[in-house]
């Protein structure tokens, strides 16, 4: 092997590594588990419904940027969780803790805060009778 193949082969090498790199740090969107637990029409609030599901990220995992139409509780059952409201701080919350998000809100960030460990959230919502669970953010 002459010298330039050899230093066209390590280039090639080096720009697999840095890209294979990038990508492990990168959130896998769309992947994660959601399960609805329960889902009932309030009969005293014509027109709302409250529901509860659960959300499992496996390690590296994270929910496309979103919004909720109606207001959400989410609380950590396993793992670790970064999430961000609206133009708030991108937060990492522990098994036991639990944050607010209001009607309307933007949730640009919510994901496994780890690349090994896998983490599992509980959410409680709620929403109009015909409002998705999440909407996608415009890119």
């Amino acid at each position: 092997m002459n010298t330039r193949t050899a230093l066209t082969a390590a280039l090639a090498g080096l720009t697999l590594l840095a890209s294979l790199g990038a990508a492990a740090h990168d959130p896998a969107y769309g992947q994660e588990k959601i399960r609805i637990l329960q889902e009932q029409a309030l009969n005293n609030v014509p027109g709302k419904t409250a529901l509860m599901l659960t959300v499992d990220y496996a390690p590296g995992q994270a929910t496309v940027p979103h919004m909720h139409q109606g207001a959400a509780m989410a609380y950590v059952l396993e793992g670790e969780i970064t999430s961000r409201v609206n133009d708030g701080p991108a937060i990492t919350y522990k098994a036991g803790e639990s944050w607010y998000e209001p009607a309307g809100s933007q949730h640009p960030v919510s994901a496994n805060a780890s690349a090994t460990q896998p983490a599992k959230l509980l959410v409680f919502m709620l929403k109009g009778a015909k409002d998705e669970v999440l909407t996608p953010l415009k890119q």
